[in-house]
């Protein structure tokens, strides 16, 4: 079973994308079509993977811990999903505990029949509706938000399984793209702020849904179109129509996966991540230029940036990290001293390349700031006479409720630091941000719209699209008990 490593340091300071999900209808053999667009989604979540297909009179399912390969290799498993229609799931997790019972597709017996679900996203008001449904007598049988919309669907009072789903769907918070199998058909939705992406392809007949375009290009489909935030598209046999039960708001896609999450190859409502990814390196030059030998991308997420930081400025653009990839979780069970290593283990300078030279490091994102700290290090040990940073992103200094496993918000280098003071932490000679409008600009925007920005972007601004009822749940509790505890 090959895993994400728990002991790498980069993989450790990194934002993780939660999850992509893959469906397919109306080809023989589904689930190994679904197989393949999993694997090309595997950068969206590597802790566990799961298929769920349906072959007119029963539903079958395998689920992993771990990544599609390696899973769902085997013709004995992949034989035994049958059936024209299946949906599948990679998953990081951001709620639920890392356990079998979590891996989704989850799958429940509904009084309308067999009911499967795939979910990208995160519900923001998914704990108290859980205790509203458990003491109405709900069993929950994981911990992930997900399964609150099961629940949602079986105990709604309309008559259609459809109006089950959209009433239940008018009942949660938050973020979501799913993909809903039951024995009538597929059905492929998003938020009504489309926060997370979803796309449609075709493949001759067979209709795809996929979180990211990349996933029809492996699998050799045709991308159609994007889902609509607030859009339910049903498929039933050859049978496909769109309803748009939400009224009508304004988008605001989450903003990162320009940054970090999606494969630069995708593309994002008609731009190409590769070349925003660039334009964002190249807005870096403009706004934080410096006087240096080297552009030097952190791999292999800066590296789109770094080119186009490299462009703009006249600076060669040079690897001057090397990247092993051939690091994985049972290369060694590390004791302390090896944990310290980590990022040798993954990334080694090209020390010959460095020496005596002014560099400047690009990379997508700080968090905590460990990597920083350490990439640094690893540029002066191998004799640079500079070292300057420069990041593909603005400060992030929120955590996001969206389905993005970001650490809470104590732990966010640039929540407790002003820039001065995170340049100092990671010991670099200067160190600067793309500016939130230089971000907009990347995506060929004036700038941010303060009243009305086009994205999400609350990881930056703490500026949330939506209500975080459990969230603000969980601060009135401690606000009662910091009360409790001052009266005592």
């Amino acid at each position: 079973m090959l895993t994400t490593n728990p002991f790498d340091v980069l993989d450790g300071d990194k934002l993780h994308e939660e999850c992509g999900i893959f469906g397919a209808t109306g080809s023989d053999g589904a689930a190994a079509l679904v197989a393949l667009g999993l694997h090309a989604l595997q950068h969206r979540g590597q802790e566990a993977a799961g298929i769920t297909s349906f072959d007119g009179a029963e539903f079958h399912t395998h689920r992993a811990m771990g990544h599609v390969a390696g899973n769902f290799d085997s013709p004995a498993i992949m034989n035994a999903l049958r059936g024209n229609v299946a949906c599948g799931h990679v998953r990081y997790s951001t709620t639920g505990e890392t356990a079998l019972r979590n891996v989704q597709p989850l799958y429940a017996d509904l009084a309308s029949g067999g009911f499967a679900i795939a979910h990208n996203g995160n519900i923001s008001n998914a704990m108290r509706l859980r205790r509203d449904l458990v003491r109405r007598g709900s069993i929950f049988q994981s911990t992930s938000d997900t399964e609150t919309i099961i629940h949602l669907v079986a105990t709604s009072n309309y008559r259609t399984f459809v109006d089950k789903f959209i009433d239940a769907l008018k009942r949660v918070e938050g973020a979501y793209s799913l993909i809903v199998m039951t024995p009538e058909g597929m059905i492929a939705c998003r938020d009504p702020l489309g926060i997370r992406p979803l796309v449609m392809g075709k493949l001759g007949e067979t209709i795809i849904f996929a979180s990211e375009t990349v996933a029809l290009d492996v699998v050799g489909a045709t991308f159609v179109r994007s889902i609509e935030p607030g859009e339910l598209v049903i498929v039933k046999g050859s049978e496909m129509s769109s309803h748009r039960p939400f009224a009508p708001t304004e988008p605001r896609p989450c903003i990162f996966e320009y940054v970090y999450f999606s494969r630069p190859d995708s593309i994002s409502d008609d731009r190409s991540v590769y070349t925003v990814r660039k334009e964002i390196g190249a807005q870096l030059a403009i706004e934080s230029p410096v006087d240096a030998d080297l552009v030097i991308p952190v791999p292999d997420s800066g590296t789109p940036a770094a080119i186009g930081y490299a462009q703009q400025s006249g600076i060669p653009f040079e690897l001057g990290i090397i990247r092993s990839h051939y690091v994985g979780r049972t290369f060694i069970q590390p004791n302390n001293e090896v944990r310290h290593l980590g990022v040798k283990l993954k990334h080694n300078a090209n020390r010959a390349l460095i020496k005596g030279k002014r560099v400047v490091l690009i990379d997508d994102s700080i968090v905590r700031g460990t990597t920083s700290l350490k990439i640094v290090q690893m540029m002066r040990d191998a004799g640079a006479a500079e070292v300057h940073m420069r990041i593909a992103s603005p400060p992030t200094r929120h955590s996001c409720f969206y389905g993005v496993d970001t650490p809470e918000r104590g732990k966010l280098l640039a929540a407790n630091m002003n820039i001065d003071e995170m340049n100092t932490y990671i010991q670099a000679d200067s160190l600067a941000f793309v500016s939130i409008d230089g971000l907009y600009k990347a995506l060929g925007e004036p700038g941010r719209a303060a009243n009305r920005p086009s994205h999400c972007d609350a990881c930056f601004t703490g500026d949330y699209p939506t209500m975080l009822t459990d969230h603000d749940d969980v601060a009135s509790v401690d606000q009662f008990a910091l009360l409790a505890e001052r009266v005592s």
